[in-house]
């Protein structure tokens, strides 16, 4: 359970890893002067937000492999939850991209940086400490949405829990302890970006 355990936290990170770098450039795309770009965006976060995950994950298990894109069963899984992922990420990028204040990238233009790098080093580092208790949040609910992953027979925790509880009759106890591995981990996660938070906090 405990391998389980670990796998459901890899996958987690992965598919985090996708989002960050998706709702990163979405964000950013939602701000464009591009009208067709704001558009594009708009669709893509509609339509991924009211899709329930395990259906993103059949369609790219099986559904992409009849057009010729083929993945593993884990790389499956990263794949969907990451642009599952993506966009939940672009709005919380996005809210945390409209609250800063139009005069912080004026003075990154007026010191004479140009727009891409007052993006990069004024803009990009405060926008990221407003969005981490919100990212906390998406990377939390991505990681228990990983036990979905069992529809396809990953082998994280709810699919071992599945397996021991049918393989030595413990159904009791396998799935008490899968849930309490899960509130474990969980409070782990949560202390661990409660002190992210506290560290990029202004004094």
């Amino acid at each position: 359970m405990l391998i389980g355990l670990g796998l459901g936290l890899h996958i987690a990170l992965s598919s985090l890893a996708i989002g960050l770098v998706i709702g990163l450039f979405a964000a950013f795309a939602t701000v464009s002067r591009r009208l067709w770009l704001r558009t594009l965006v708009r669709v893509y976060v509609a339509f991924l937000r009211n899709q329930p995950p395990l259906l993103l994950i059949f369609f790219v298990f099986f559904v992409l492999p009849r057009i010729g894109i083929r993945f593993g069963r884990e790389e499956s899984v990263i794949a969907a939850l990451g642009l599952y992922a993506g966009a939940q990420i672009t709005e919380v990028f996005r809210a945390a991209l409209t609250n800063i204040p139009k005069g912080i990238s004026e003075a990154g233009l007026a010191i004479g940086l140009t727009p891409s790098r007052t993006n990069v080093f004024v803009i990009l580092p405060v926008m990221f400490r407003n969005a981490v208790p919100a990212l906390g949040n998406t990377f939390i609910s991505i990681f228990k949405d990983t036990s979905l992953a069992a529809g396809i027979a990953v082998t994280e925790l709810t699919w071992q829990s599945r397996k021991i509880s049918t393989d030595s009759f413990a159904v009791l106890e396998s799935w008490i302890a899968a849930c309490l591995l899960y509130v474990a981990a969980c409070l782990l996660i949560a202390q661990f970006l409660l002190f992210i938070e506290r560290h990029l906090r202004i004094p």
